[in-house]
């Protein structure tokens, strides 16, 4: 079962992101974390069942980095939280959509990780992630 687990929002300083998001959204961040192997620092925000997850990108190389670059900040991606990752991947690569990686990875707030080519997803980048037990 699919379910939006949250919405990655890519932005130039969580120093100046986060109060903006506390403000918005009349909730305060409860987590921060650096992810060394995505090459950013998040911030993620409850929000009803789902969560607001903000990127800040640790190196201009790094995909959260040339995504500020080409577009500006905004939308990254949607995360769809999933039972079983690798069944899910499995499933998507036989109706025909385009794992980035080949296998799930350790992701941020404890969750391993599948990105979709946004090229099969009508230009939106797609996560897929699940629990790490």
């Amino acid at each position: 079962m699919l379910n939006v687990e949250h919405i990655g929002i890519a932005v130039r300083s969580l120093e100046e992101s986060v109060p903006l998001f506390e403000k918005l959204l009349g909730v305060r961040s409860f987590k921060m974390e650096t992810v060394e192997n995505d090459r950013v620092a998040t911030a993620f925000f409850q929000v009803g069942e789902s969560k607001i997850e903000l990127l800040e990108s640790l190196d201009p190389e790094g995909p959260v980095g040339r995504f500020i670059a080409r577009k500006g900040e905004g939308v990254h991606h949607i995360a769809l939280r999933v039972d079983d990752i690798q069944r899910e991947m499995q499933r998507l690569r036989e109706q025909g959509f385009t794992p980035l990686e080949p296998e799930a990875r350790p992701g941020a707030d404890n969750k391993l990780v599948c990105f979709l080519h946004p090229r099969d997803t009508c230009g939106v980048l797609v996560e897929l992630c699940m629990e790490r037990i």
